[in-house]
């Protein structure tokens, strides 16, 4: 679709689906107890409100607590997996040194990996995002990398690529009545900007962006092309790209829109962790100890004041009962079922992160505390290095594609003196291996003959140059005795 048809339902009968479904892992990811009760209690499934987080006692009692308590399991999901891709910064570079010390400006000034991070949390949570790349002279003189919602946005693929979107926002001072949208398309070459003055449910009537303050500000920059308010970017390239988070999508096959890490049966999973979680907590709430006493061990505080029991007194006088009652003070406490609930939690957590696709190990879960070999940990974490690996493949376009589109418009719109290329993007082995593992690999692979010594030098300082690897060979070739003179150049050489 284009721009959106005046009048036309909102959001899109065909995104709508897809919006329920990210307001719904919206909710898990926020951690926020009344963003999830107030979803489940609206769901359109009976099935749905009867979870815990959707049973309306506990909101129409006003004289009554919410107990209920929530485990931030699936913000720790979300977060894991982008630690694991983006705790450290993937290589990104261009052949030309000019362009790599621009790009590298580029990305430092721009805080890349933060926004990496940020990036690929909420693609976990929504099931993928939205990079894109704008500008503003006013804040910095370079093209600025940014994160746009897929709960914003409706994009338009054609076999499996993007090739325009719609972002849109809601602005201040809209109502029940009337809502304000503002839509920003990228499409080849261009970035066009519209207002929509519309409802809840209709996007309403075209208005010229002068008619809010929010959108005001972009008349003056903006061409008035006669088929609507947009400005040429100067470059064929889309200036935005979305990054699934996982495909395919279970609910929607032959989509490409990704899949979250909260799919659907991992609901079940959080719903059933918070229901222990609160279990356990109200164990603790019933098994405070009380005291249970006859009615004559009350205080009488006067008429219409009731009656009290100070349990700190030390000194009671005589009381008005009979002797021979056996009535006394009763001490009341009931068991805590800790091993029960622990036990509960703790599998209900690894299967939920075995089926987000990570390790157990990832949250913390299945070491117990005991030492375990660089191997152990290496076996335990796979599959959560496997998931880093299929993700890695989707971001690692979309980084390389973006890149590419702030070196053009950098050169373009900022005139800087670079050859503006498509970057190569790597990402690392995501696992810092410890050196008796890299010692143990050198050894093994020297008694096979099958390395050399530069290689070996290479692999265990990585960052080395080329000049500073040859100067290490040259001395241990030396001290070990194993070169020999050069013919040619009088250098040692191994033997």
């Amino acid at each position: 679709m284009a721009l959106p048809d005046q009048g036309a339902a909102w959001p899109p009968p065909a995104w709508a689906p897809l919006y329920d479904a990210m307001r719904i892992d919206d909710a898990w990811y926020s951690g926020d107890r009344q963003r999830l009760a107030r979803v489940y209690t609206n769901h359109k499934r009976p099935t749905e409100r009867r979870r815990l987080w959707g049973r309306k006692s506990f909101e129409h009692r006003v004289d009554r607590r919410d107990n209920r308590l929530h485990v931030p399991l699936p913000g720790d999901i979300a977060s894991t997996s982008a630690d694991l891709l983006f705790a450290d910064m993937p290589t990104i570079k261009v052949e030309d040194t000019t362009t790599q010390d621009r790009l590298d400006v580029l990305l430092d000034e721009g805080r890349a990996q933060q926004v990496f991070l940020g990036a690929a949390e909420q693609a976990a949570a929504l099931s993928g995002v939205f990079l894109r790349v704008t500008w503003d002279r006013e804040l910095a003189e370079r093209p600025l990398l940014t994160v746009m919602q897929p709960d914003g946005a409706v994009p338009e693929f054609r076999f499996g690529m993007l090739r325009a979107v719609n972002f849109w926002r809601e602005l201040d001072g809209s109502t029940e009545s009337t809502v304000w949208r503002h839509f920003e398309r990228h499409e080849p070459g261009r970035i066009v900007h519209a207002l929509y003055e519309g409802s809840g449910d209709r996007v309403g009537r075209r208005v010229p962006l002068t008619e809010h303050p929010d959108t005001a500000d972009l008349v003056d920059s903006l061409d008035l092309d006669g088929e609507g308010d947009s400005i040429a970017t100067g470059i064929r390239d889309l200036t935005a790209a979305y990054v699934p988070n996982m495909l395919p999508n279970r609910l929607h096959r032959g989509s490409p829109i990704g899949r979250s890490d909260y799919a659907a049966p991992i609901y079940d999973m959080f719903d059933g962790l918070d229901e222990v979680w609160t279990s356990w907590m109200r164990d603790i709430r019933l098994a405070r100890a009380r005291l249970i006493i006859p009615d004559g061990y009350m205080r009488n505080e006067g008429a219409g004041r009731g009656a009290s029991f100070d349990d700190d007194r030390e000194v009671w006088h005589s009381l008005k009962m009979p002797p021979n009652e056996g009535a006394g003070i009763t001490l009341n406490q009931f068991d805590i079922r800790v091993e029960e609930h622990r036990g509960t939690a703790e599998a209900i957590m690894r299967q939920a992160a075995q089926a987000a696709g990570y390790s157990p190990q990832s949250f913390g879960l299945d070491g117990e505390g005991q030492p375990v070999t660089a191997t152990e940990v290496d076996s335990r974490d796979q599959r959560s290095m496997v998931t880093r690996r299929k993700k890695a493949g989707y971001w690692k376009h979309a980084v390389a594609d973006m890149s590419h589109v702030m070196l053009q418009l950098d050169a373009h719109l900022f005139g800087s003196k670079i050859k503006p290329e498509r970057p190569r993007v790597e990402f690392g082995d995501g696992v810092a291996e410890s050196e008796q593992a890299t010692a143990t690999t050198l050894d093994l692979l020297a008694r096979a003959g099958a390395v050399s010594t530069a290689t070996k030098v290479k692999i265990l300082n990585p960052t080395w140059d080329d000049t500073a690897v040859k100067a290490e060979v040259t001395a241990i070739l030396a001290e070990t005795g194993a070169a020999a003179p050069d013919p040619v150049g009088n250098f040692p050489m191994a033997a």
